[in-house]
């Protein structure tokens, strides 16, 4: 027959089980902030002025003035006078909000985020901007962040916005214009 040896537990030491569990505790939260830290940011929209008109959603055409710049507060682009006449389109740019509209994605999740009227600082991440592959020959370096600040002057449907060009572009064949202005909008730097 085998014996088994008996070994008689020491008692802890006084503060060790609080030691234990102040190390497992400390161990948690260092754990959590490595997992926050590694969650990717958002795009930041800061309201400067309050929109009264329409919130923009997808399918929607926002017309408004930019200007973007690097976080060192260098501007890479800017928006144009409009070519539209002002009876058929409002002021801006159009920038119209689709899946496949070119415009970088954290531009799009930051005008998604804007109402009519309004004024906006939107803060987007490399990641969602151009990460490390940016324009050629652009001044934005590679894995940059970008922030701009808009001015959202009107907001209206894609149906809405392709009808007034169809007018417009009736109104200059039935004036013997050379050619409407092309519906191609300026956009920020797109993907």
């Amino acid at each position: 027959m085998t014996e088994i040896t008996r070994v008689p537990l020491q008692p802890i030491a006084k503060g060790s089980l609080t030691k234990l569990w102040l190390g497992v505790l400390v161990a948690i939260l260092l754990g959590a902030g490595l997992a926050w830290a590694a969650v990717p940011k958002g795009v930041d929209v800061d309201t400067l002025t309050e929109g009264v008109g329409p919130t923009a959603k997808m399918g929607d055409v926002v017309f408004a003035k930019y200007v973007g710049s690097l976080p060192d507060g260098t501007e890479f682009d800017r928006s144009q006078p409009s070519p539209f006449p002002p009876e058929v389109f409002p002021e801006g740019t159009p920038f119209p909000l689709e899946e496949e509209s070119g415009l970088i994605a954290g531009f799009v999740e930051g005008l998604l985020q804007t109402r009519q009227g309004g004024k906006y600082r939107i803060e987007i991440p490399a990641d969602k901007a151009y990460g490390a592959a940016p324009p050629p020959g652009s001044p934005i370096p590679a894995n940059s962040d970008l922030v701009f600040d808009i001015e959202v002057m009107e907001i209206m449907s894609l149906e809405e916005a392709q009808q007034r060009f169809m007018q417009l572009q009736a109104q200059m064949g039935a004036q013997g214009g050379q050619g409407a202005p092309q519906p191609a909008p300026q956009a920020p730097p797109g993907e």
